[in-house]
């Protein structure tokens, strides 16, 4: 009998970079590991987690146009609007002026 041999998808090119920096040891630690690890799990969890209900009104005709798209997107259109709200606070949302 031949041993487990496990497949492995072939590396994209970023995914080759990290290797290559782990490999020639290119990454270094910082000096403040915790604080690190503390702020990018409490920004892991603010974007997994679900936010406030917010009720708002909009036209028939806006509302069907987003669940258009939405489906175009293949979302639900509720995630869509939130995706939307998020790229204009983040100033992500860019207005085409043609």
């Amino acid at each position: 009998m031949q041993p487990n041999k496990k497949a492995f998808l072939p590396l994209d090119e970023e995914e080759k970079k990290w290797m290559d920096e782990v490999e020639n040891e290119k990454l270094k630690s910082v000096s403040n590991l915790d604080r690190e690890i503390s702020e990018i799990t409490e920004s892991t969890k603010q974007s997994f987690s679900k936010g406030l209900r917010v009720n708002i009104r909009v036209t028939d005709f806006d509302l069907n146009k987003l669940k258009a798209k939405a489906i175009e997107e293949g979302m639900p259109y509720q995630t869509l609007i939130g995706s939307i709200l998020h790229q204009y606070v983040t100033g992500k949302l860019v207005r085409n002026e043609s």
